[in-house]
Parts: structure tokens; sequence; C-alpha cells
């Protein structure tokens, strides 16, 4: 796959009708978005077209169907854009509503259109729904990173039928600072691996063991690999189906001189609630006893491999971070991450909620905003809605 892709500073948009992709899939409650991350993320690409006289279409999905509209998306981009966002009301999205706001725009404005999800062709690239998105326009921008491990017609099909197709600022981020910290890393390179089956994670860590200098596994996954090697695990989560994998993984890291580093001590519990913890000696865990989290030497431990890096890629949480009782490994990793002197990226899901939460956010070098996307990516596979863009 390529990186070099064209951005939209490599193109004249002024006068042009440009239709942007992008994830506006926010949380909704009563109506209201309780999250306005995503939206922030799109402002840059937004922002940078209007100002060069580009007639703005926005589009995105939300949720994973047709039942929820991206009128409040509309009414909060007009209030952080301090300019009028039109919505086009069209179950079909690319309706007569639509078709009458896109003719009606002059240059600078901005019209969203309905969910993409209100077509079931959608999904399914199919080309009736494609060629009708890229009848609206003469540029396509795609800027949902989110999505581009996915071949739909909001961000595949689409580019078949339009001359330019280009990305905006936030893909362009990410090919940057994702593709640069897999492909031509500065080392020593290391990658944390946590979050709770191996059989999430089997590409990735197959695929990573080819180019990381240090591999560190927490979370559940991590108690597949100890009882792999024989130790106790009590009640913890185990995928006895990937017990010779992850034997074949920690034969494959001795083969590469890779080191792959399992917690060495846990904090565990009795049952899944956020009790009062137990830490263990060593490796093993007592009968009856759940791991939940690394322990204190594994902290250590984790912590000094993470000093020495210069790139550090993170994916998935040390243990149940949402309980405050079993988030220390997973504090621990994000403030070694947050004082190392490295490059460090956050590949998405549940460790940039984590790091977030915890308020590490703004020490990391980048945050992907992309959970399945950078996930695909981290396992070596081309991304369909990068593929589809013009190559510089």
């Amino acid at each position: 796959m390529s990186f070099n892709k064209k951005t939209i500073e490599d193109i004249q948009v002024k006068g042009k009708k440009v239709l942007v992709r992008c994830d506006f899939n926010v949380p909704l409650k009563d109506g209201v978005i309780t999250d306005i991350n995503r939206l922030t993320g799109a402002l840059p690409t937004i922002k940078y077209l209007t100002e060069k006289g580009a007639k703005v279409i926005l589009c995105s999905h939300l949720g994973k169907d047709a039942s929820k509209s991206l009128a409040p998306v509309a009414t909060k981009l007009t209030e952080m854009l301090g300019k009028e966002v039109v919505f086009a009301r069209d179950e079909e999205v690319v309706g007569a509503n639509a078709k009458k706001a896109v003719a009606d725009m002059k240059d600078g404005d901005i019209v969203l259109l309905e969910n993409t999800r209100c077509r079931k062709e959608e999904t399914k690239n199919v080309e009736t729904f494609s060629k009708e998105l890229a009848s609206l326009a003469d540029i396509f921008v795609n800027d949902a990173f989110g999505t581009a491990h996915r071949a739909h017609c909001s961000t595949v099909g689409v580019t078949e039928f339009v001359d330019t197709a280009v990305c905006g600022y936030l893909i362009q981020k990410e090919l940057k600072f994702l593709g640069e910290a897999v492909n031509s890393p500065v080392r020593p390179f290391v990658a944390i691996l946590g979050g709770a089956k191996v059989s999430d994670k089997i590409a990735v860590i197959n695929n990573l063991l080819e180019k990381v200098d240090t591999l560190i596994i927490g979370g559940g996954m991590a108690y597949t690999f100890l009882k792999a090697q024989g130790y106790e695990i009590g009640t913890s989560l185990v995928e006895a189906d990937r017990i010779d994998y992850a034997k074949e993984m920690i034969e494959k890291a001795a083969q590469k001189g890779v080191k792959f580093l399992l917690p060495v001590d846990h904090r565990v519990a009795t049952e899944f609630k956020d009790v009062a913890p137990v830490v263990t000696e060593d490796q093993n865990i007592p009968a009856g006893h759940m791991g939940l989290d690394i322990g204190p030497k594994t902290e250590t431990i984790y912590a000094e491999a993470i000093k020495d890096a210069k790139t550090v890629i993170w994916n998935g949480p040390m243990g149940v971070f949402e309980f405050e009782n079993f988030n220390k490994g997973t504090v621990a990793v994000a403030k070694a991450m947050a004082d190392a002197d490295a490059t460090t990226v956050i590949g998405g899901g549940d460790s940039a909620a984590a790091v977030n939460i915890l308020g590490f956010g703004d020490k990391m070098t980048h945050i992907s905003t992309g959970g399945g996307a950078s996930l695909e990516f981290l396992e070596g596979k081309e991304l369909p809605g990068i593929v589809a863009l013009n190559d510089k």
C-alpha cells in the first residue's frame, strides 16, 4: 500500500464541488452529541476547503443502519465553525433536497448529506449509489480513517466515478505517523499489545514480530501465552484453541531476536469486580483467582523497555482499566510513553480511550482515530479506502 497519497493541498479546489467523507459516527443521547472529538478532528480539512473557496459537501455514516439522522451533527458543526452547515434531509441521501442544496451552493458554502447508511447499497459498495454520490461533486476527499478498512460506496465506490480522489488532513496524519512508525521506525522499536483476546491480535502479533525489537504483551491475552509456557493461570481468561499459536509466536520471537515480554506478576481477584486486588508473587495465578491487571514488578520492566525506545506503538489496555483498582498497569504504560523521548503512537480503540480518560492524550505524538482500521494497518493489510486515493 502506497502511503504517498495526494492531499487537499496538492489540488486546486476554488469553485469546485468537493465531496468529503468524514467520520461523524458520534455518540448520541436523546439527540444530543455526547463526545465531539470526531467533529473537532474534521474541522481542519473543512476549514481549509471553505477558505480556499470550495463548495464543501460532507457525508458520513452514523451507527450501523438508517435509524439515526445526522441532523444534530449539522447543528453542532454550524456552532463550531461559526458558519451555516446546510443539512440536506433526504432518506435516499442523494435525493431532491440534496440536489437542490448542492445546486444552490456558492463558493465556501457547506452542505451535509444524510447518514449514508440510509442506503442499503452503501455497505455493499453497489455502483448505483456510488455514481449518485459522485454526481454531486468534481473532487472526492476521504478524511475518515476510521472507515478506511471498509470498501463502501462512500469510501471506495465513489472514487471510480470522479477524476480526483485525495486525502484530508486526518488521513494524511494517520499515514505519516502510523505508516512511518510501522514501516520505517527509528529504533529501538517497541510495540505494546493488550486487550482481551489473542484471536483479535493474531495477525498483528505475527506482522509486528517481523518489525519490532521488543514486543510487550499485557491484558487478558497474556494469560494464554503464560499457560502456553506452563504457568498456572487460575480462572483467568484463556483461549485454549490458541495455545499452540502462542507457543509458535514465542518461538518466532526467539528466532528473530525479538524481546518478548510477558507479565512476571499480576493483580488478581476472585471475581470480575472492582475490588481490592491481590498481588501475586510471580507469573503463577492462584486457583480460584483471575488476572485483571499486570503487577507492579511487570510495570517496572515494561516502563524500562519503553524508556529506551525511540518508536512505540500501543494497542490494547494492560488490564480492566475501567476498574480503578485494575487500571494501574495501563496508567504505568501510558505514563512511561508520555515520559519517553520517542515517537509514541496509540492505535485507536480502547487504548485511545484509556490515554484520554487517564489524561495522557496530549503527551502522545499521535492517537489514531480508527480502531478497526488501525488494527488492520498493524496487521499489514491494505486499507481499501486508502488504496483508492490518487498517488502523488
